[in-house]
């Protein structure tokens, strides 16, 4: 295992959903602390600065933090957990799945439960199962106090249990919290290059909080930064697998993701010229992506202020927002040339052209 792959073994395995993402934190200050200067907003949001030659124009890199999970309920009287979501989730994806309770006590294994199939009527095979109806089993039995023994309350979190492999293809890696370590690698590693290289700026390397349930923390950090220019650096939807049409052939080893639309933001078209000449210019392989449903923190960050010139570049991902994500190394690579490269340019003169 290279130094890549342990970073991203390393975040990819924190658990960190909205509003709990401290652990994440703590580990981009241990990455970025020879690196960039530290402070945090009051949200939580972690805000890695690196002077260049100039203090400005100010960069501000955004990665969210937090991971797509659920929060405990309600414990029922026989010690099974009631759930709600916290982010965006398809309920057939969460069903017979492990999961991990976070509690004061400490972590404890669960599964969602399911009637097996030979319990299942016509009907109940038919249906879609609603979150509202499904269970958390941590241990429950006759005579085990859940809640007294194992100190499981409502508001604890619960992360979805999947460590980081290298697939058969070993370009491959499949891990949970795709969305969005890869944003938070992406930053470290792009701060590690700029250590040994000019910059005519200031990069602020940010890790933001709460972003699945509604680009908080990218709300309150770009105040606190106030950037002139801003990427956020997040997944992108791969659609190379069975059920996408083919003219939508946005595929893992296709190079990063450079999004020309999402529903919280229409990126600058200057800014998103300036990096496609940069990627040409250094053979940096790229595509144009779209998002119809979601946003990301570019959506709250591009309206700070009067303004700021922002654009989404990402790695495509397969099977985001469920237990387990794929991406391709080479796209991770080819992703922070990309970021770097275009970081370097960025002086004075030419983000006041934007």
């Amino acid at each position: 295992m290279d130094s890549t792959e342990s970073l991203l073994k390393e975040l990819t395995e924190i658990t960190g959903i909205a509003g709990f993402e401290k652990d994440v934190a703590r580990a981009i200050e241990k990455h970025m602390k020879p690196l960039a200067k530290i402070s945090y907003d009051r949200l939580g949001s972690i805000i890695c600065r690196k002077d260049g030659s100039a203090k400005v124009p100010r960069v501000m890199l955004a990665a969210h933090m937090d991971e797509v999970g659920f929060l405990v309920k309600q414990i029922t009287k026989e010690g099974f957990i009631k759930f709600i979501p916290i982010g965006g989730w398809f309920s057939q994806v969460i069903l017979g799945q492990r999961v991990t309770v976070k509690t004061r006590k400490g972590d404890l294994v669960g599964v969602v439960g399911s009637k097996p199939p030979h319990e299942l009527d016509d009907e109940e095979r038919r249906k879609v199962v609603e979150i509202k109806d499904m269970h958390i089993d941590v241990g429950a039995a006759r005579g085990f106090d859940v809640a007294e023994t194992l100190g499981v309350r409502p508001g604890d979190p619960i992360v979805p249990w999947s460590p980081f492999q290298i697939m058969g293809n070993p370009k491959t890696y499949l891990a949970k919290a795709w969305d969005n370590r890869i944003g938070c690698a992406l930053m470290i590693d792009v701060l590690r290059r700029l250590a040994k290289q000019r910059h005519p700026n200031a990069v602020y390397a940010v890790g933001t909080v709460q972003e699945e349930v509604g680009l908080r923390g990218a709300t309150t950090s770009a105040v606190a930064v106030d950037p002139d220019v801003a990427f956020a650096l997040d997944v992108s939807i791969a659609h190379d697998t069975p059920g996408f049409p083919p003219e939508e052939a946005e595929a893992l080893g296709g190079g990063p993701a450079i999004l020309v639309y999402d529903r919280s933001m229409i990126p600058n078209r200057n800014l998103l010229d300036l990096v496609t000449d940069v990627a040409t210019k250094a053979k940096i392989p790229y595509h144009f992506s779209t998002v119809d449903k979601g946003g990301t923190d570019a959506g709250k960050i591009h309206m700070n202020r009067i303004g700021v010139p922002s654009l989404f570049v990402g790695v495509p991902t397969r099977y985001i927002h469920s237990h387990i994500g794929v991406i391709h190394r080479s796209d991770y690579d080819n992703c922070v040339r990309l970021i770097t490269e275009v970081v370097r340019v960025l002086d004075a003169k030419k983000v006041a052209s934007l």
